[in-house]
């Protein structure tokens, strides 16, 4: 019987032990699609204690603190209720977590962080709470320096259109700080056209482009002059979040008759919004392939289901879930009017529904050029499948649909500062994977090609593709 996460967890075989140790574990880490907040890394926040470092914004452990029966007063917080409070209600929680990947991060983030190996449960909980603590205090813990010692390269942060950039662009005036903070376009709330804050994002957004935007012809430039903002600054991603993918071919004249029916506050149609959807991002896929960016398509995630739940906590706060939609045929139409177009940026494709991977497989396959290594990308398993049988299952899809030693490997997806055990957690499952393969004999015992496969997955790949 093995111990309780030791030096070899996760990993079942001398294969799997050689390439994790002897490759995966050395390979720096690029974060290119997470949640963390630039103005944190700029101003190299501290936190004072466990409970604000582990919990606040997690809405991963709030919905299974909500499972276990926690008052949201102690989810998130409430009138009365101490950082203590919350962080007890969490580790009475984490022992019900087992076979939860949360079980295993939670661990991992108190072992790799803080050097705290007690099994958490509520016998624990004070004796972890006065050593974090006692950390937290040291003058090693600041956010830079925890992204310093997990040997962080690169984070691609999420930042609106209208966002100013000024503390990606202060980040990188520090002398002292190696890794590369670089933003990324996420423009869905100019895509959201008969959501109600859309007019007033379209006004904020001239402001930021310093230009009138009256016209769909203008709001097009107010976008591009965005864009090429954020290409000063470092950009070479973008990020969208289609929970449902839509394709209805439209022309120039029709979008703009939609645009100014929306901007004087006129109900839109389904049809007019699709169309609105589909011309917009032909567009801004041109753009992205002009500069050079990566294009990341987040699908199938059915937002803020709980209304009474939103209209209290508002977005991002654990009330989300799968969605189900179709997907097959208009993504592939949405693909092929970018490509029509001779402009089809590297794409990164990720579906929230696993029964989609298949699809995104075989679609990703009739784009691939052969002018980029592994163009288009199945993208890593995506926040409710970053679970181990999630991963395994995404990387199986992969390798037998298309190439997996082309994938670009993990990412946090996360707006917590000791995420980054997560990128450990993967490596393990994928070196595991392979070691398997050898064991079967599926797989060749060659040291050099599976451990240069691994680095590349962890790291190179990544490097390579975007061209950090």
């Amino acid at each position: 019987m093995k111990a309780f996460m030791d030096d070899n967890f996760l990993l079942q075989n001398a294969v799997s032990e050689r390439l994790y140790h002897d490759y995966a574990a050395k390979q720096p880490i690029i974060d290119y699609h997470c949640h963390l907040n630039p103005q944190e890394i700029f101003e190299d926040k501290r936190f004072s204690n466990l409970a604000e470092i582990w919990l606040y914004g997690d809405h991963y452990k709030w919905r299974a603190m909500r499972a276990n029966g926690i008052p949201e007063s102690l989810v998130t917080g409430g009138p009365g209720v101490s950082d203590y409070d919350r962080f007890m209600a969490w580790v009475k929680t984490v022992p019900a977590t087992l076979g939860n990947p949360l079980y295993h991060w939670s661990h991992l983030e108190l072992r790799r962080y803080f050097n705290i190996e007690e099994t958490i449960n509520e016998k624990n909980g004070p004796i972890i709470w006065e050593k974090a603590n006692a950390i937290l205090q040291s003058e090693r813990f600041s956010v830079r320096q925890l992204i310093r010692e997990q040997r962080v390269r690169v984070i691609c942060t999420t930042d609106d259109p209208t966002d100013t950039l000024e503390y990606h662009e202060g980040i990188k005036g520090l002398a002292d700080f190696d890794c590369q903070v670089l933003p990324s376009f996420r423009p869905d709330k100019g895509l959201e056209i008969r959501r109600e804050p859309f007019v007033a994002w379209v006004k904020k957004l001239a402001q930021s482009a310093g230009m009138p935007v009256t016209s769909y012809g203008q709001f097009l430039e107010a976008i591009d002059s965005r864009i090429q903002h954020f290409a000063n600054v470092g950009c070479k991603v973008s990020d969208h979040a289609l929970d449902q993918v839509y394709y209805s071919e439209a022309t120039l004249d029709e979008v703009s008759v939609i645009f100014s029916k929306a901007m004087d506050g006129q109900p839109l149609t389904l049809e007019e919004e699709q169309k609105h959807k589909t011309y917009t991002l032909i567009h801004l896929g041109q753009q992205y392939a002009k500069r050079g960016w990566t294009m990341q398509l987040h699908i199938h995630a059915s937002r803020n289901n709980n209304s009474r739940m939103f209209s209290r906590l508002g977005p991002d706060t654990g009330f989300d879930s799968i969605h189900d939609g179709p997907l097959a045929y208009p993504l592939m139409k949405l693909l092929d009017g970018i490509e029509a177009t001779g402009t089809l940026p590297q794409t990164i494709l990720y579906s929230l529904n696993p029964k989609d991977y298949s699809v995104l497989g075989t679609v990703m396959g009739s784009f691939q050029d052969g002018n980029a290594v592994g163009k288009i990308q199945l993208g890593s398993a995506w926040w409710f499948n970053d679970t181990k049988d999630g991963m395994l299952e995404q990387m199986n899809v992969l390798a037998n649909m298309g190439l997996l030693s082309r994938f670009v490997g993990m990412l946090t997806d996360s707006r917590s500062f000791l995420s980054y055990p997560r990128h450990e957690y993967f490596r393990r499952i994928l070196c595991n994977m392979l070691g398997e393969w050898v064991v079967r004999g599926e797989a060749p015992d060659d040291t050099d090609l599976l451990g240069g496969m691994v680095e590349d997955i962890c790291y190179r790949n990544a490097k390579r593709y975007f061209n950090f």
